[in-house]
C-alpha cells in the first residue's frame, strides 16, 4: 500500500475510536450518577485496578503495557472528570514531585489544587475543599515523611491508593556552578543529594536552605542572585531555570512511595495491603507479643517503624504494614487480638497493593 492508503486506514480507525470513546463516556456519565445515589467515592482504586490489568492482559501488541497504561490513564481521567468535577489537592506548586505523582495516577482531565504544607493537603480534603489528596509517605534513600505520618495519626482520613514514583534531582540556577553562594530545597531532597552537594557545593562556600517544596526553591532561584535549586526538569521549564547540573541524586534508583488519602474506604481487591498504627504499654518482650497475631495467622509484614511520640517522652507509635485487606477474615483476626493489647490501634487504611 502507498502512504495515502495506509494514513486513510488510521482515518477510519480514528473514527471508530472517537465514536467508542464518547459511548464509554455517556456509560462513565450514569456510572457517576450511581456513584453519588450510593454515596461512594468517584475515585475508586480497586476499579482502577481492574481496568489497568485487563487491559494489560487484552494487549496482543505492537503497543507496550506502558504505552496503553498512559493511554488508558487519561481515558479514565475523561471519565473521572465526568463523573463529577475532580479537586485533588498536593504538596506545592505545579513541577513539585508530589503535583507529577498526582498526574501520574489521576490524569490530566482533574483539577488539581496546591497546597502550601502536607497538614494543608489533609485539611483540604477533610473539610470538602478536595476530593483527594496525594503526599509523600517515604523515599528510597531518606526514609519516612514524618509530616506525612503524623497526620495519618492524628486525621480521620483514609489510604486509599500508592504509587511509587522513582525521583530525579537537578541543579538549577541562573549562575555557573561556581558562583553559586546558596541552594534551596526541600529537606528530604536535601538529604538525597547530600554527597553530590558535599563533593560539588562543599558548605564551606555554599549555603544550604530549606524550604517548603521544590517549587519554593525553583521559585526562589528564578530571582535570587547565587541562587539554585535541586528541583526537577518541569520545574526548570516552568520557573525558567536552567538545569546546570542533571541527575544529581547521590543514589540513581531514588523513589519515593506516595499515598492518596480520602473520607472513604476501599473495597478488597484480592491483593491489597493495610496500613495500621499502635502503641504499647512498655514491659519485657511487649513487642513481640504485639507481632504474634501476625505470624499465628499466616500475615505477611512488609514493614515496621517506631516515631516517638510527641505529647509523651519516651512513648511510640509502630506504624505497620501487612499484606491483606482490613475485611480478609485472617487480618480481622489478627488485628482484634492485636487490639486487645494496645494503648492505641488505628487502621490507616486497606488499598490496592
Amino acid at each position: 500500500m502507498d502512504i495515502s492508503k495506509l494514513r486513510s486506514k488510521i482515518d477510519t480507525l480514528d473514527a471508530q475510536i472517537v465514536k467508542l470513546l464518547n459511548a464509554r463516556a455517556k456509560v462513565s456519565i450514569e456510572v457517576g450518577k450511581a456513584k453519588r445515589s450510593s454515596k461512594k467515592g468517584i475515585y475508586a482504586s480497586d476499579r482502577e485496578r481492574q481496568v489497568m490489568e485487563r487491559i494489560k492482559a487484552l494487549n496482543e501488541g505492537p503497543m507496550s503495557e506502558g504505552a496503553l497504561e498512559a493511554v488508558w490513564r487519561e481515558i479514565m481521567s475523561s471519565s473521572l472528570s465526568l463523573e463529577k468535577p475532580l479537586r485533588i489537592a498536593h504538596l506545592g506548586e505545579p513541577g513539585s514531585y508530589s503535583h507529577s505523582a498526582a498526574v501520574r495516577k489521576f490524569g490530566s482531565q482533574v483539577s488539581y489544587v496546591s497546597s502550601s504544607s502536607i497538614p494543608e493537603v489533609f485539611h483540604r480534603v477533610e473539610t470538602g475543599d478536595s476530593d483527594y489528596g496525594v503526599v509523600p509517605i517515604e523515599n528510597s534513600v531518606e526514609g519516612s515523611v514524618t509530616p506525612t505520618a503524623d497526620m495519618l495519626v492524628d486525621s480521620d482520613l483514609q489510604i486509599c491508593a500508592q504509587l511509587m514514583v522513582k525521583i530525579t534531582h537537578n541543579l538549577l540556577s541562573k549562575a555557573p556552578v561556581d558562583k553559586i553562594k546558596k541552594v534551596y530545597s526541600n529537606s528530604q531532597v536535601l538529604g538525597q543529594c547530600r554527597q553530590w552537594l558535599l563533593g560539588n557545593l562543599p558548605p564551606d562556600r555554599v549555603k544550604e536552605i530549606a524550604v517548603a517544596s521544590t517549587t519554593d526553591a525553583a521559585r526562589i532561584a528564578a530571582k535570587e542572585k547565587g541562587a539554585a535549586a535541586l528541583a526537577s526538569v518541569e520545574c526548570s521549564r516552568i520557573y525558567g531555570v536552567p538545569v546546570v547540573r542533571a541527575n544529581v541524586q547521590d543514589i540513581a534508583h531514588n523513589t519515593t512511595r506516595f499515598f492518596v488519602v480520602a473520607r472513604q474506604d476501599v473495597p478488597l481487591t484480592g491483593r491489597d495491603r493495610t496500613s495500621i498504627v499502635f502503641s504499647i504499654k512498655d514491659h519485657v518482650g511487649v513487642l513481640y507479643a504485639m507481632l504474634a497475631p501476625f505470624a499465628k495467622n499466616g500475615i505477611n509484614l512488609t514493614k515496621i517503624e517506631s516515631r516517638p511520640i510527641k505529647k509523651k517522652a519516651w512513648d511510640y507509635y509502630f506504624f505497620v504494614d501487612l499484606e491483606g485487606h482490613r475485611e480478609d477474615k485472617k487480618v480481622e483476626k489478627a488485628l482484634k487480638q492485636l487490639e486487645g493489647m494496645c494503648k492505641f490501634l488505628k487502621i490507616l487504611g486497606s488499598y490496592p497493593e
